[in-house]
């Protein structure tokens, strides 16, 4: 349980830090309440987890020599693609991208529904953040993980992860970001998906 606790923790935090959701988090809590956009994204992503869980505990019928090899293949794509696409960035490239596109979904939403009493803004902000989290690459490592280990364990870790990253964002989101190097936030994600490629691969083996 403890190690699929680190895991989910480790690779939730990781991925989600200057991902669009953490962008969503960040912008709305610059023009409402934090605490209000705060338990949105956070029950949003609370949800995506169990679901994501549930997903994986279905596919943990198949075959465990089957899934373990998905999950280490799974994890060994994700870490090679952040590993290239960090090294076709620029170091002083901040992590922006994601805000960008945060920006333009919040800003075609109010165009829609320009309400903003509390329930409008804790519901915009759980619908946001479901929507954008969906088929992310979050929610297949949730699912990877929670095929292969204790899915507990991997609840627990990735709210956790969710949490800290949405607790981040409404703070002082736009700041960490653009501070951030967006080579390092990808190198750093690439490499941790590698290395627990490489743990998989080795418990596997033995």
């Amino acid at each position: 349980m403890l190690t699929a606790f680190t895991a989910s923790l480790l690779l939730t935090t990781i991925s989600e830090v200057g991902d669009k959701t953490f962008f969503i988090a960040a912008i709305l809590a610059m023009r409402h309440s934090r605490r209000v956009v705060f338990a949105g994204a956070s029950a949003a992503l609370a949800v995506m987890t169990v679901l994501s869980v549930a997903m994986g505990q279905v596919a943990s019928l198949l075959p465990k020599h089957y899934v373990a090899w998905a999950e280490i293949l799974l994890f060994l794509g994700f870490g090679l693609k952040l590993l290239y696409e960090a090294s076709q960035i620029s170091p002083k490239v901040t992590a922006t991208e994601g805000c960008q596109e945060a920006e333009a979904a919040i800003a075609q939403q109010e165009a829609k529904f320009n309400r903003h009493t509390q329930w409008a803004v804790l519901a915009q902000a759980f619908g946001m953040t479901f929507v954008a989290e969906w088929g992310d690459r979050t929610q297949f490592t949730t699912i990877a993980l929670a095929a292969a280990n204790n899915p507990v364990g991997v609840t627990l870790g990735a709210i956790l992860g969710h949490i800290l990253c949405a607790a981040i964002a409404v703070q002082c989101g736009r700041y960490v970001c653009g501070k951030l190097s967006e080579r390092t936030l990808l190198g750093i994600g690439g490499a941790l998906f590698i290395l627990f490629a490489g743990v998989g691969l080795v418990e596997l083996l033995h």
